[in-house]
């Protein structure tokens, strides 16, 4: 047996990408339910995990559960939750926010117990959240951008430039927003979380008593899945149905650990390992 091979043989969690690697959009990949059905069959764990923090916990729940993937609250890690970690763990000081986000996204702050500030100016937020606003205001990106110029830390859910979709259109995503953001301000973000953050991979490994030898990273994307796994010291696993082309995965340095045309390869490549 190899040594990938060997080293497949030691995982006993995937964290799982969503868009791009489960499903494209409102299309779910015919891969997918095998490979969930198999990662039963061998007794492995898994963590739906993604970047996109315009949905809440809930939502997700109810959009996987409607293309028939089973998932309970404990099974999704996003990027919010990691942003929520981050701030009680870190920044235990900040509890008001100004959020430039979907109403999901401040529904997500406002349950785990954070203030929430309006459009009041004479009321500062302690920090600003940018996350990926799919109900951007002009109104809200000027509110953001005036406390952000005034010194109040500026926090990214994520790195995101785009979001993958399957339809004919392109999707700024928090990235870009905070490129807007800090060309208006003269200010880069303080701290961005979501992949490839570490701290994204940590919450998982919290949530299930794990090592990193002992979890792969799922993903679509060489600069946020792939790099993650590789600084965590996690098996990297790269799939060619989102964002990454064939051309640019070749050009990779260094190489995920494994290469593969969709998640399906994946169901194989485990029940051989474990031969």
């Amino acid at each position: 047996m190899g040594l990938q091979m060997q080293r497949l043989r030691n995982i006993i969690h995937l964290a799982l990408d969503l868009d791009g690697t489960l499903y494209l959009g409102g299309r779910l990949f015919h891969t997918t339910i095998p490979l969930l059905q198999a990662l039963g069959r061998l007794g492995i764990g898994k963590t739906f995990f993604t970047n996109n923090s315009s949905r809440s916990t809930s939502q997700y729940l109810e959009h996987l559960r409607s293309m028939g993937i089973p998932a309970d609250a404990d099974d999704i890690y996003s990027s919010t939750l990691c942003t929520i970690d981050y701030l009680r763990s870190e920044r235990p000081e900040i509890r008001s926010l100004y959020v430039l986000g979907t109403p999901a996204l401040q529904q997500e702050f406002a349950q785990a117990g954070f203030v929430l500030r309006g459009e009041d100016t004479e009321s500062p937020p302690d920090a600003v959240i940018v996350g990926f606003d799919t109900t951007l205001s002009y109104a809200r990106v000027c509110q953001a951008a005036w406390w952000i110029s005034r010194g109040r830390p500026f926090i990214a859910t994520h790195p995101d430039r785009i979001c993958p979709t399957d339809k004919h259109t392109l999707l700024p995503d928090c990235g870009a927003i905070c490129k807007m953001l800090s060309c208006a301000t003269g200010r880069e973000p303080d701290i961005i979380l979501g992949k490839p953050d570490r701290r994204m991979l940590a919450g998982v490994m919290r949530r299930h008593n794990l090592r990193p030898e002992q979890l792969a990273v799922v993903g679509d994307r060489l600069y946020t899945d792939m790099l993650m796994a590789r600084s965590a010291g996690a098996m990297s696993i790269l799939v060619l149905t989102g964002e990454t082309t064939p051309q640019q995965a070749r050009a990779a340095d260094p190489q995920p650990d494994f290469v593969l045309n969709n998640i399906g390869e994946l169901a194989d490549l485990l029940a051989d390992s474990r031969r």
